[in-house]
C-alpha cells in the first residue's frame, strides 16, 4: 500500500480541489453537483452566520489559551476516509488525523445536523457549517481535507467516494447514534436500523469491490454488550461446554433499537471478514465527554459541539449543563447503572492507534475502547462535589426512569488491548471536571431548560409518530 501513496498524493490533491460534491439529504432524492470553488461577490448567509459563530466563541478560545496547530507528517499521506466526520467524534478524529499528517477525506450526508433541525434542538456551542469549518481548517493548518456531501445508503454515491479517493482505511462514524431517537416511535426505529445496517453492508460491499485492500475502523459501542452479570472481555468468549471448548464472539444484549443495530454490523463485519478477508477492527465505544483538542480549539470556527438534551445528550453531559444553570441533576431511577467513559482526546487517539496497527486480512478485532468505568450516582456526585467548589447550587434529584434497564447490577469490562498498544489514557480527575464545567458556564446563555428533561419513554414506543413531542418533555 506504501507504494502507490507517493505517486496518487500530487493527483488527489488536484481532484480534492475541484470542489465537486454530490448533496443529498435526508428523506430527499439527490440534487445536482455543486461546485464548491464557484465564488460568490456578496456576502452570504453562510458567511454571516461565521461572523455570528466566531463572535460567539471568541470568548472561550481566548480565554483557554488555544493551542497552534504545529504541522506534522506522522501520517505519511495515509489516506483515510471518515464517514460521519461533521459529527461530534468524527469531527475531532478528522483534524486530529490531518493535523498529523493523513490524507482524510470526510464523507457526510449532515444528518446530525438535520436531526437537530428535525426536533427542534441546538448544541450548547455555536458550531459552523461543515464546509466553513473545512475551509478554516486549511486556513489555520495549511493542510487540506476533501469533503464529499453524499449519503452511505445511496450506493452509486458511495462507490465514487471510494473510486475517486481510494481510501487505505475508513474510519466509519456515520450512523444514527442515539438510543433515544431509536425509540421515539416505530418511524424512528426503522429509520435507525435501516440507515445503520444497510450503510455498512454498503461499505463492507465497496470495501470488497473497490478497495480489497483497505482497513475497515468501524465504531461499536459497549451498549452491545448489556450488563451481564459476569466479566465482559473484548469482543470474544472462551467457553467449555459438556467437555468441548471454543473462542466465540461475545453475547450481545442491546438495549435499544439503535444498540440492536450496531451488534447487526458486528455480525455482518464478522461475516465478511470470514468470506471475503476483509480486514476490521471494532472498536466497542464507551461514553465520550470532554470538547476540548488541540485542533478543535485552534480557532472558533472549529469547535466541537456538545450535547446535552435528552435525546442526544449523555448523562455526564446533562448533568454539567444542568448544574451550569442551577438546575437539579437528574439522576434516572436508582442511579446504579455503570458504564465505560473516556476523554475525547483519547477517542481520536485510539484511532489513530487502530489505523497506526490494522488488523489483518480476514481479520476481525474487537477493542473496548474505554478509560473508566462510573455510576450514574458517582457521575453525580462528581458534578456535585466539583460544581460547589466553583460556587454553583448543585442539587441531585433522582426521577423515573425512561428506560427499560438494570440500575443496580454488576460491570467490570476489561480495555486492555488499546494499552497495550500505546494509549496513555487522560483520565477524569478533578481538573477536568471544572474544565467541563466551566465551559457549560461559558455557555449557560445558550442552554433551553425544556430541552433536558427526557421525554423519550422505552415503554411507550408506538406506530403514532411522535416527531414534535419527543424532544420535549411534558
Amino acid at each position: 500500500m506504501q507504494s502507490k501513496r507517493a505517486g496518487s498524493q500530487t493527483a488527489q490533491a488536484a481532484a480534492s480541489r475541484q470542489g465537486v460534491v454530490s448533496v443529498r439529504l435526508i428523506g430527499r432524492p439527490a440534487v445536482s453537483p455543486v461546485c464548491a470553488s464557484k465564488k460568490v461577490g456578496r456576502v452570504t448567509p453562510a458567511a454571516r452566520r461565521a461572523d455570528t459563530i466566531k463572535a460567539q466563541s471568541a470568548a472561550t478560545i481566548d480565554k483557554t489559551a488555544a493551542p497552534s496547530v504545529t504541522p506534522s507528517s506522522n501520517g505519511a499521506g495515509t489516506r483515510v476516509m471518515i464517514i460521519g466526520g461533521d459529527g461530534y467524534c468524527g469531527w475531532a478524529t478528522a483534524l486530529h488525523l490531518s493535523a498529523r499528517g493523513y490524507s482524510v477525506c470526510i464523507v457526510d450526508n449532515l444528518c446530525r445536523r438535520q436531526f437537530d433541525l428535525q426536533l427542534g434542538l441546538d448544541t450548547l456551542t455555536p458550531i459552523a457549517s461543515l464546509h466553513d469549518r473545512v475551509r478554516k481548517w486549511s486556513e489555520v493548518s495549511g493542510k487540506h481535507i476533501s469533503l464529499q456531501i453524499g449519503d452511505i445508503c445511496d450506493w452509486e454515491f458511495l462507490s465514487q467516494a471510494f473510486t475517486s479517493f481510494r481510501p487505505e482505511h475508513v474510519v466509519h462514524f456515520g450512523e444514527q447514534r442515539s438510543a433515544p431517537y431509536s425509540m421515539i416511535d416505530r418511524q424512528k426505529a426503522v429509520y435507525t436500523q435501516t440507515n445503520n445496517v444497510v450503510g455498512t453492508l454498503n461499505v463492507l460491499f465497496a470495501i470488497k469491490e473497490l478497495a480489497p485492500e483497505c482497513h475497515l475502523v468501524k465504531l461499536g459501542t459497549m451498549g452491545e454488550y448489556g450488563t451481564p452479570n459476569i466479566d465482559i472481555e473484548e469482543g470474544y468468549l472462551t467457553v467449555t461446554h459438556n467437555g468441548r471448548t471454543d473462542t466465540l464472539p461475545y453475547p450481545k444484549q442491546g438495549s435499544s433499537f439503535y444498540h440492536l443495530s450496531k451488534i447487526h454490523d458486528s455480525t455482518n463485519m464478522l461475516f465478511t471478514c470470514r468470506a471475503w478477508k476483509v480486514a476490521a477492527t471494532d472498536l466497542n465505544q464507551g461514553v465520550v465527554y470532554g470538547v476540548r483538542t488541540d485542533e478543535t480549539m485552534a480557532d472558533p470556527l472549529l469547535i466541537n459541539r456538545y450535547d446535552y438534551d435528552g435525546i442526544f445528550g449523555t448523562a455526564l453531559n446533562r448533568f454539567v449543563v444542568q448544574a451550569a444553570v442551577g438546575h437539579p441533576l437528574t439522576v434516572y431511577g436508582k442511579g446504579g447503572q455503570t458504564r465505560g467513559f473516556l476523554d475525547i482526546r483519547d477517542t481520536v487517539r485510539c484511532i489513530q492507534l487502530a489505523i497506526d496497527h490494522p488488523a489483518s486480512r480476514g481479520e476481525m478485532r474487537v477493542f473496548n475502547q474505554f478509560t473508566e468505568q462510573f455510576s450514574v450516582n458517582q457521575l453525580a456526585d462528581m458534578v456535585s462535589r466539583e460544581g460547589r467548589k466553583l460556587g454553583l447550587d448543585v442539587v441531585v434529584q433522582s426521577v423515573p426512569n425512561p428506560r427499560v434497564e438494570a440500575e443496580e447490577h454488576y460491570y467490570n469490562a476489561k480495555h486492555t488491548k488499546l494499552v497495550e498498544l500505546g494509549l496513555q489514557p487522560h483520565l477524569m480527575a478533578d481538573s477536568m471536571m471544572d474544565s467541563l464545567l466551566e465551559f457549560a458556564v461559558q455557555y449557560k446563555e445558550r442552554v433551553r431548560h425544556e430541552l433536558i428533561k427526557p421525554a423519550v419513554d422505552w415503554r411507550k414506543t408506538g406506530v403514532k409518530v411522535n416527531t414534535m413531542g419527543a424532544a420535549v418533555a411534558q
